[in-house]
């Protein structure tokens, strides 16, 4: 329960708090250090973004918003199920492999294509 409303109280914060006019939330330590973006750049503001219901400028921010808000709300969702004697996620071994391979190879494509200053990719930046 805690984890929930620590959620919850995060989600309330990211919602109310802009962090693109804001200095409450930390920059991109990747970003400040070498200007690059990282395929997380821009997560915090696509949250913000799509809490208040702006989805087009959620996806502007970053593409992934909506599959990692999915992802944390799902994995949430399992956890709590199984501590309340629920059964959790369950992934079969093979699923679990082709995720642990195929998630850290999408980030590094989309943070190299993200950077590349020729469109259609510079629509990619945060």
């Amino acid at each position: 329960m805690a984890c929930g409303c620590a959620l919850a109280a995060a989600a309330v914060y990211v919602a109310l708090n802009d962090p693109a006019d804001s200095t409450a939330f930390p920059a991109c330590p990747l970003y400040q250090t070498t200007g690059i973006w990282c395929a997380a750049c821009g997560l915090t503001r696509g949250t913000h973004q799509l809490l208040n219901g702006n989805i087009g400028a959620a996806l502007g921010s970053n593409l992934f918003v909506p599959v990692v808000l999915a992802a944390i709300v799902a994995g949430w969702w399992g956890w709590t199920r199984s501590a309340f004697g629920g059964r959790g996620i369950s992934m079969k071994p093979r699923t679990v492999q082709v995720l642990a391979t195929v998630v850290p190879l999408v980030a590094v494509v989309f943070t190299v294509l993200r950077n590349l200053p020729t469109a259609p990719f510079s629509s990619l930046a945060p």
